[in-house]
């Protein structure tokens, strides 16, 4: 199975509320991701607001461009969790 979200969204602190296909759910927090060219405008709470679920790729993408794989995601989250993520 290709792993994709199926739900995500924005929460205040540079949070994202995310669900995906595997069955896994919870929030992850991007505070310290967001750096470089691409993710450090999503510093703007505006910005990183735009966050949604893009149509093709099935993961978080914002209106400036910037995504992030579902692998990825996933992945901070369990660490985030505790491996709790459920």
């Amino acid at each position: 199975m290709i792993l994709h979200t199926t739900e995500v969204t924005p929460l205040s602190g540079y949070r994202l509320l995310l669900r995906f296909n595997n069955g896994a759910a919870g929030e992850v927090d991007l505070s310290n991701e967001l750096d470089g060219e691409v993710f450090e405008p999503l510093r703007d709470p505006v910005l990183f607001a735009t966050a949604s679920q893009h149509p093709v790729m099935r993961t978080a993408a914002w209106s400036n461009g910037a995504d992030l794989a579902p692998e990825f995601l996933l992945d901070l989250m369990r660490v985030q969790q505790g491996d709790r993520a459920a």
